[in-house]
């Protein structure tokens, strides 16, 4: 049996460090939002010669384009942002970028007002707050046939921080990709937070299932609490990896092969759903453990 909970300092160390660390890049850097929540155009085309990126970037900019980003994709492709252009404008670039860069497809174009953008990140940010205190109130029924050694509401109140770990971590990530590589968030970036808050809670409610079951079965013996969570932990350690794993081959092929519409969706899942298997067995369980010394000690 492996001696996780005996362990638990050194990995409530490293999840606090990792914690601080994507809170200093989002200070530092904040996230790079896409149209979805800035407002703007978004035109994404495949020429059958693509010109070089400088050369687009003077030509639209002469156009009237205002703000305009231009980014690769592929051998063929370019993505295009710029303010918000109605139909006859969006009409009237296409056109003249067929005429002075030759042959080319649309792939896609959208055009959000920045009213619309800030009303959706507005209700972003809502929706997570929503799910978190969701997941506090469930949690804390679920368990409430367990209120020793532990209150039920406890077990609640620690999973919603290590989903706050689970999701923290990959926005402090991709405050750095976007501060490096241009890496902007969207909507589907929101999708992908609520996802990782979903799967997460899942991962850390099956431990502490096993938990509440091991503490029914050990009759009222609350002196071993630390050896009982971690003998649950243990219990559902395989499970937790098997599980994890094959999510992460899928995501990982979504990654490299899913197109670019999807790449970094892909990522942040693979990012949180990793680091949620990591939380519900190294941080979740040894918190527990902690919190109920820190009581007991209080109470002495």
């Amino acid at each position: 049996m492996v001696n996780i909970i005996g362990h638990r300092k050194l990995w409530l160390v490293i999840a606090g460090a990792l914690v601080v660390a994507s809170v200093v890049a989002v200070a530092l850097w904040g996230l790079k939002f896409g149209i979805d929540f800035t407002g703007g155009s978004l035109l994404e085309l495949s020429f059958k010669n693509r010109p070089v990126t400088t050369d687009l970037a003077s030509d639209l900019a002469s156009f009237g384009a205002e703000n305009v980003s231009i980014q690769p994709v592929g051998e063929s492709g370019v993505l295009l942002r710029f303010k918000s252009v109605d139909e006859p404008r969006h009409q009237e670039i296409l056109k003249h970028l067929g005429e002075k860069f030759g042959e080319m497809e649309e792939k896609r174009f959208e055009s959000i007002g920045p009213t619309i953008g800030k009303e959706l990140r507005t209700k972003a940010i809502y929706s997570m707050i929503i799910v978190l205190i969701c997941i506090i109130i469930y949690i804390a029924w679920a368990f409430r046939k367990v209120s020793k050694p532990m209150a039920s509401w406890k077990y609640g109140v620690i999973a919603v921080l290590v989903l706050l770990h689970d999701v923290g971590i990959p926005i402090g990530i991709f405050a750095i990709l976007g501060r490096f590589m241009g890496v902007e968030v969207n909507s589907t970036f929101v999708a992908a937070i609520l996802t990782i808050l979903g799967y997460s809670v899942n991962d850390t409610i099956v431990v502490f299932d096993r938990v509440r079951e091991n503490l029914i079965h050990a009759g009222g013996d609350y002196e071993n609490f630390d050896k009982t969570v971690n003998e649950s932990v243990n219990q559902t350690f395989a499970r937790s990896i098997n599980t994890t794993l094959t999510t992460l081959l899928a995501l990982v092929a979504i990654f490299f092969w899913g197109g670019e519409s999807v790449k970094y969706f892909a990522l942040a899942l693979i990012i949180g759903i990793g680091l949620g298997a990591y939380s519900s067995i190294f941080i979740a369980s040894p918190a527990l453990v902690l919190w109920e010394e820190l009581t007991v000690r209080k109470r002495r």
